[in-house]
């Protein structure tokens, strides 16, 4: 079986990949598993809505099917954990999605967990996947910086909105550690925590560090 850990970003937007690529820089270290970061080109530009998240299960299960030989353990990287109970059907490798790892690596960070998203409107998909996984008594907020996939391209106006929900966040909600809400935002967790403070979980990061555990540690 090979040792490389195949990260999914389920959205066809390349620059989000190439964000989440470079994200990866301190987790490949010598004599640890390989990682390898891939685009769904099927799925949308970005994942704004269910109906998008929905959409990209089918796809998302061919590719790792596709790549099942390659791989020791599989991340879809977006935040909505897009087909991961599917994708979990579809091999026999470990499958990990970013927010359940980004907020389960937030609860040893924090007591109080903060959450910046993109789009308000992804905020209820968010809260229903918090009280799935029973820890929404532990989410203080769950709040949007209003740009779409396509504007976080704009780095200035997006670490300024980030920098801002996450002080009200901090400041209005008492969240002592926050999580992003989006894999296409990564390339901003260190100036983040930087400005506030406070510890930042950008959760590809948080799921592949999962994934390399299991894979160094047989957990299979």
């Amino acid at each position: 079986m090979s040792d490389s850990i195949v990260v999914i970003n389920p959205n066809s937007t390349e620059r989000v990949t190439a964000g989440i690529d470079e994200a990866m820089a301190p987790l490949r270290i010598a004599g640890g598993p390989k990682i390898a970061c891939l685009t769904l080109a099927e799925g949308p530009p970005g994942i704004e809505s269910q109906l998008d998240a929905d959409g990209v299960i089918a796809p998302l299960c061919r590719l790792i099917r596709a790549r099942d030989n390659e791989a020791a353990a599989f991340v879809v990287a977006c935040f909505s954990d897009p087909g991961l109970f599917a994708a979990r059907e579809a091999t026999r490798k470990p499958v990990l999605g970013i927010a359940e790892c980004g907020i389960l690596t937030a609860l040893t960070l924090g007591h109080r967990v903060g959450v910046i998203s993109i789009l308000a409107r992804s905020v209820p998909r968010h809260l229903r996947y918090y009280s799935a996984m029973g820890v929404e008594s532990r989410i203080v907020g769950d709040l949007a910086i209003e740009i779409s996939i396509a504007g976080l391209a704009d780095e200035h106006l997006t670490l300024k909105r980030m920098i801002d929900i996450g002080a009200r966040l901090k400041d209005e909600r008492q969240a002592d550690v926050l999580v992003m809400g989006c894999a296409g935002m990564a390339r901003f967790r260190s100036r983040l925590q930087a400005s506030l403070g406070v510890p930042v979980v950008e959760p590809t990061q948080a799921a592949v560090a999962m994934a390399i555990g299991r894979v160094r540690l047989g957990w299979v």
